[in-house]
């Protein structure tokens, strides 16, 4: 067993309506005289009502080449990254020097050292924790970060592991790409970061965090091409295939229901579902094939609404919310889970 002690999320420091963004997109991704209904319609339907950037966005034309912009990836997510994991720590009356591991996940920039590195010093982490940067998941990297805690802690029932999350999905936005999937990831995609602070049962934390009671990872055969990124010499070109609702519906009743019945549950049982915010059809198509009653996923919507999608960011940040909100009997059963790239899903067994 582990347990989650606090939950920290933060975002990018500009805030703008969608219709800012989608006039953005209009100037610098569609070619001289090409309608631009169709823009509209994907922003519209995307059910985004505002989203938080790292740059103002009169500063997203002067980013020139993937070099330009990787930096600044790299100076935002250390300071958003710190903030995040200063907040989670203090909520969890936890100091520094008694973090064991360190994971870093994101998928919108690279560095080496990497961002977690950069970290140590700043926040005041020992020299000896370990750390493990996570590059690739996407989306679900929020979910298996949390599994990864939860493994590590089994081994180490005495320590505290962090889990820091940090998407500028808006840095990987290509200009002069008026692609559909290009136009459908600048109506979806926000900036921001989380942290995640979770102690082994050895050191059980105070509060009432839930417990993570087990996870499941889930790779689906012949996917690969359903999400993730082409690298160019511009910087990351997304990939983002009409069929992704489709694969939900094919795969993830399943995996749920053969989730929970390893544990003698089923979903009727599950008071709490802490889904990541993928996007109106693919909630969707999580709501119909897993036949949630009316307003179980009311939190993630209204993340999707307010912020749009965070990528690994995201699943964190309704987990927060969750917290935050109306808490779900104490001792009943919750189901976080999110999906990405590969293509895959990640669920986590939650005791509240």
């Amino acid at each position: 067993m582990s347990r989650i002690a606090a939950v920290h999320g933060v975002l990018a420091p500009h805030r703008h309506a969608q219709r800012e963004i989608t006039d953005l997109m209009a100037r610098t991704c569609l070619p001289a005289g090409m309608d631009r209904a169709v823009l509209d319609r994907l922003h519209t339907a995307a059910k985004v009502r505002s989203r938080h950037t790292v740059l103002p966005l009169d500063a997203y034309a002067g980013l020139d080449g993937f070099g330009a912009v990787n930096d600044t990836f790299i100076t935002a997510a250390t300071d958003l990254g710190a903030e995040a994991v200063e907040g989670a720590l203090r909520a969890a009356e936890i100091s520094p020097r008694d973090v064991d591991l360190l994971v870093f996940t994101s998928v919108t920039g690279i560095a080496a050292p990497s961002v977690d590195a950069r970290l140590v010093g700043r926040l005041g982490l020992r020299s000896d924790v370990k750390r493990l940067p996570v590059f690739g998941l996407g989306c679900v990297a929020g979910a298996a970060g949390i599994g990864r805690l939860h493994d590590y802690l089994r081994g180490w029932p005495d320590h505290v592991a962090v889990l820091l999350s940090v998407e500028l999905c808006s840095l990987t936005f290509q200009r002069a790409d008026p692609s559909p999937a290009n136009l459908v990831a600048s109506a979806l995609f926000g900036d921001g970061a989380a942290a995640v602070v979770a102690c082994g049962a050895g050191r059980l934390p105070r509060g009432p965090g839930p417990t993570v009671v087990a996870t499941r990872s889930r790779l689906y055969p012949d996917t690969e091409q359903v999400m993730g990124w082409d690298i160019t010499s511009s910087g990351f070109r997304v990939v983002l295939d009409s069929t992704v609702p489709d694969v939900v519906r094919r795969h993830l009743a399943d995996d749920v229901d053969g989730f929970l019945g390893d544990h003698d549950l089923k979903r009727h049982d599950v008071t709490a579902w802490v889904c990541h915010p993928g996007g109106p059809k693919v909630l969707e198509a999580v709501a119909e094939t897993l036949d949630l009653p009316q307003g179980a996923l009311d939190v993630t919507w209204r993340s999707l609404a307010e912020v749009g999608n965070l990528s690994s960011s995201s699943v964190l940040h309704v987990l927060r919310d969750t917290l935050r909100g109306r808490r779900p009997p104490p001792g009943t059963p919750g189901l976080l889970l999110a999906l990405g790239p590969g293509f895959c899903s990640e669920l986590v067994l939650l005791r509240w």
